[in-house]
């Protein structure tokens, strides 16, 4: 006969974060907004670009991974694509004190899943990484603002507006974070058509990956 504790439902595995920074009381608070805010069981810390890959490697079943754009070892936000590279499905987000355009653009375009500006707020941030954490991508409000401010006069055309109707259906799902599976099941297409839409949409908005299209896009979005 069994006990009542063999019957009990499987706990559910540790939510582990890695914080790549070399500010220590910065990486102690957001450990804390992570465990406190975001249900994160444990935190490890990092220093450096190179102390942050030890702990990815050491860290089984790490849930999110967060980095500094200027601490040591890493030389610009494109070092992130060897990051994206070794971990293709884990969500890496860039908190940083920077709120440069081309910064955010750059850690988009290396694959990350967001972009958090370190002037956040407390709840703005926890809602930031909330997003990241649950498969969406962050994009901070300044890059539409920032867009539209250095982009030249539109042509008559609205970029969207060469999309086709599909085309925007698929974008959409891609901005809140669906995957190829959920946007087919959507939409009631195969894989292979939704990436043939996806390919299209990349081409057209001129980037290589999901991140950086729906960067690229939010702008246009807001304007519409």
């Amino acid at each position: 006969m069994s006990h009542p504790a063999d019957q009990s439902a499987p706990r559910s595995p540790r939510r582990i974060a890695v914080i790549a920074d070399d500010h220590g009381m910065y990486r102690m608070g957001l450990a804390l907004t992570l465990k406190d805010r975001l249900g994160f069981d444990e935190v490890a810390e990092a220093a450096s670009l190179d102390e942050a890959l030890e702990r990815l490697g050491e860290t089984e079943g790490v849930a999110l991974a967060l980095f500094d754009l200027s601490m040591p070892g890493m030389q610009s936000a494109a070092s992130l694509a060897a990051v994206r590279e070794c971990y293709p499905d884990l969500p890496i987000a860039v908190v940083s004190g920077s709120e440069s355009r081309s910064d955010v653009l750059d850690a988009l375009a290396a694959g990350v899943n967001g972009f958090v500006p370190k002037s956040l707020v407390d709840n703005d941030l926890v809602a930031a990484l909330g997003t990241i954490v649950s498969g969406a991508i962050f994009v901070p409000a300044t890059l539409a603002t920032a867009t539209s401010a250095r982009i030249p006069a539109a042509p008559s055309e609205p970029a969207l507006d060469r999309l086709t109707p599909r085309q925007r259906d698929v974008l959409g799902l891609l901005i809140e974070g669906r995957s190829n599976k959920e946007i087919a099941r959507a939409l009631d297409l195969g894989q292979g058509t939704v990436k043939i839409h996806l390919a299209a949409l990349f081409r057209h908005l001129g980037v290589r990956n999901r991140a950086a299209a729906v960067a690229a896009a939010a702008p246009l979005l807001a304007k519409g």
